[in-house]
């Protein structure tokens, strides 16, 4: 007989935009879709392959943060959809804040939030400075 115990998942936490930090991961968040815009849509022939990514400005009624949406994301991504992003993490872009979601994460298209977005507070906008802390 095994002695291993049946794994047991763990209950999300969602967690708000305005609480994101950078070089953390792990988050699960429920937010809106305001916008969508395509940056690169590239065909690889070499391996038949399209790379598409998209910058998406998503937020709940704490905040909004730019999202890369990357191949089949940028089809669920569109504006005026609800998105629950599990398992998904922030990267560091020209020194702001991005969100993303990997191969590890997952979307879903939910219900229809019911929140007003607060567009005025930009965490993609903050620019980060990496600090060197030396104990002393």
């Amino acid at each position: 007989m095994s002695s291993r115990r049946p794994l047991v998942k763990r209950k999300p936490v969602f967690i708000k935009v305005d609480q994101l930090q950078p070089g953390t991961n792990g988050h699960t968040l429920v937010v809106k879709v305001l916008t969508a815009k395509t940056v690169l849509n590239r065909s690889r022939p070499d391996v038949n392959h399209k790379v598409r990514v998209a910058e998406c400005l998503v937020g709940d009624e704490t905040g909004v943060i730019v999202f890369a949406a990357r191949n089949e994301q940028v089809d669920v991504m569109k504006p005026d959809t609800t998105v629950i992003l599990r398992n998904a993490r922030i990267d560091m872009f020209k020194s702001c804040m991005r969100l993303a979601v990997d191969k590890w994460g997952r979307i879903e298209v939910t219900e229809p939030a019911t929140f007003t977005i607060k567009e005025d507070n930009n965490l993609s906008n903050v620019e980060y400075e990496l600090v060197s802390v030396v104990d002393g």
